[in-house]
């Protein structure tokens, strides 16, 4: 009998034992990202005297990060389906034509309303253009490959055949706060406000979650490493307010505080990881991404989910050509060349598998700021574009082939 139970007992140790080595696993490979975040940032540094970590840099880096970061969030999910959308990039000049010319030519450019009958026609034809793909893909069958591939070459001729290949500027004083330019940040005291709201909602989000995963008997991780992981969480908050007000603006001297679109990027950040975590979308794109075929017999309309996929992914990218075009005070059928590599490198630095089903939000945006922060070490270090491109390339590569590597471990 004693023996019996020993056997027994054994596989209940090694079964909980497995279970912490996985809850733990994702907190280990978020850690190697940020360590490999932090040695980028102090190369860099080191490689421009400072320049990359001054407070005017890291506010422009912040800026450039939200656009990219916005819509890495809907690449996640995308490429967890077992997709992809090559258009992101000549979608952002698209889009941003068309919400130029809405302001230019039928508006009042200065006009009270403009701005957010512009930032809505932006966003619906962003929407249309998600539901002419997502249509494409889930009911005529043709691969989103080929499908977005096709929109990367019609989108960018299409805005350059919209305003006749000329920059429509300037745009709406109002719109371009959504840019993050002059008049574009929050200033001192409201950021620090931001800072203690976000710390707060931590804490209560750690111990809530704690709670639950106790109540329904799933693992947990030591309340020390929780305390630990708060703790840098909130000092590294506070840093990066610290950092934005250093920055001061250039014609008022005053802080800068945090720019409206790192609070757009937010805002989206956690709302995307809301819905792919706890919201029955979420969790069906996840399932469709692991087993197509398990999904599709469980009865969930996979049609139907991936035409709103990639409705959402339009819609992101409405956002993200507003957030671009308001920064530059000017559209161009130009804007957003080659950016779909930068969004789709960083999903994959971020840990989204491209065979499917694997991916965090969290990640995808952590990708976005170590792709944005090397180009922005790159140009400092006047690097030529071909080779920051070429560079970006095989980072992309590289990050396919540690994700495959790390696959393959895992099922052994």
């Amino acid at each position: 009998m004693d023996a019996l139970n020993k056997d027994n007992s054994e596989p209940a140790a090694v079964t909980d034992a497995g279970k912490n080595a996985r809850v733990s696993a994702l907190d280990l490979r978020l850690l190697a990202m940020i360590a490999i975040l932090a040695l980028v940032w102090i190369g860099f540094g080191l490689a421009t005297n400072g320049v990359f970590l001054s407070p005017r840099n890291l506010f422009n880096l912040s800026l450039q990060v939200a656009v990219v970061g916005v819509l890495a969030t809907g690449m996640v999910l995308v490429i967890v389906a077992r997709h992809i959308d090559l258009s992101v990039g000549s979608q952002i000049g698209f889009i941003g034509v068309v919400g130029a010319l809405v302001q230019t030519q039928y508006l009042a450019v200065d006009g009270s309303h403009t701005w957010w009958i512009a930032l809505a026609a932006m966003l619906a034809t962003g929407a249309v253009i998600g539901l002419i793909n997502g249509a494409l893909i889930a009911y005529v069958g043709i691969p989103s490959f080929v499908v977005t591939l096709g929109g990367l070459m019609f989108f960018r001729n299409a805005a350059y055949m919209l305003n006749e290949g000329r920059t429509i500027s300037p745009l709406n004083e109002t719109f371009r706060r959504i840019g993050g330019g002059l008049n574009g940040s929050i200033g001192e005291m409201l950021s620090w406000l931001c800072a203690v709201s976000a710390i707060l909602v931590m804490v209560v989000v750690t111990l809530r979650n704690r709670q639950r995963r106790r109540q329904f008997n799933f693992p947990t991780v030591p309340a020390g490493v929780a305390m630990a992981g708060v703790s840098a969480g909130a000092m590294a908050i506070i840093v990066f307010v610290m950092v934005m007000n250093a920055y001061e603006l250039p014609r008022t001297g005053q802080p800068a505080g945090l720019a409206i679109p790192v609070l757009i990027l937010l805002v989206v950040g956690v709302a995307m990881s809301t819905v792919s975590r706890r919201h029955r979308f979420g969790r069906h794109v996840f399932s469709l991404g692991g087993s197509p075929q398990s999904t599709a017999l469980s009865g969930i309309d996979t049609k139907a989910l991936t035409l709103k996929l990639f409705v959402l992914m339009g819609l992101l990218c409405g956002l993200a050509s507003a957030i671009v075009t308001a920064r530059l005070n000017a559209a161009a059928s130009v804007t957003g060349t080659m950016l779909e590599l930068n969004v789709i490198a960083a999903a994959v630095i971020g840990g989204t598998s491209l065979s499917g089903g694997v991916g965090t939000i969290v990640g995808g945006m952590l990708g976005a700021l170590i792709m944005q922060s090397l180009e922005s070490g790159m140009i400092l270090m006047g690097v030529p574009t071909p080779l920051q491109r070429m560079i970006v390339a095989m980072v992309l590569i590289m990050a396919v082939w540690i994700d495959i590597t790390y696959r393959k471990r895992a099922k052994r």
